[in-house]
């Protein structure tokens, strides 16, 4: 993913939803959005399930020209034909999924809040590289990607950045200078409207 002028947004599933339902759910949020890229997030191993769930979701993003890659199941990415995967363990797995997907497709890698990481990841042939929590629950050991980690990063390194992890419109104003990427996904899909709780989040960076 190229950087942007200005953070766009990078849209991350719940980590379980509805195949009877979510897709026109998906769909109605791309009809009113720009979103540059999708993250299935889904929890558990049932890959039968998972794939079920990809084989809906890559209907209605690529329906809407939007990439949708898959958080670490680097096999399920290619079968499934979908647009890369997510890793959520740092650098570790980037250069193996580089070289097993190919040039072309989008690998990232989740990076907590280790700047040191997130240059390996880079240099291992990422993507992006995506730092969080911002705000809301911390990490187990009470830490959160502050403010100074994307300056430092967006002054720095010229891989795109995704902030995510507990975003609010404060937070989105605060770091937009310093984002490539927001990514966004428990603080919609746990509303009643996702798309009027997106467009209030993005409002704060127009």
């Amino acid at each position: 993913m190229e950087p942007p002028e200005q953070p766009q947004i990078y849209l991350i599933t719940p980590p379980a939803i509805t195949l009877s339902t979510f897709p026109d759910q998906l769909a109605r949020v791309l009809d009113g959005a720009e979103i540059a890229c999708i993250r299935l997030a889904l929890a558990g191993n049932d890959e039968e399930a998972i794939a079920r769930a990809a084989d809906a979701c890559r209907e209605v993003a690529h329906a809407h020209d939007v990439a949708l890659v898959i958080s670490n199941h680097l096999l399920l990415a290619q079968r499934l034909g979908l647009d890369g995967v997510h890793l959520d363990d740092g650098a570790r797995s980037v250069r193996a999924a580089r070289k097993e997907l190919g040039p072309d497709a989008i690998v990232g890698s989740f990076c907590g809040v280790s700047n040191h990481d997130g240059m390996t990841a880079g240099e291992a042939g990422a993507d992006y590289v995506a730092f969080g929590p911002v705000g809301g629950e911390n990490l187990g050991d009470g830490t959160r990607a502050e403010r100074d980690l994307f300056q430092w990063w967006s002054e720095m390194i010229e891989v795109p950045v995704v902030a995510e992890g507990g975003l609010t419109p404060s937070l989105m104003r605060d770091l937009a200078p310093c984002t490539d990427f927001f990514g966004i996904g428990d603080e919609i899909w746990s509303k009643d409207d996702p798309l009027i709780e997106l467009n209030t989040l993005v409002a704060a960076i127009g």
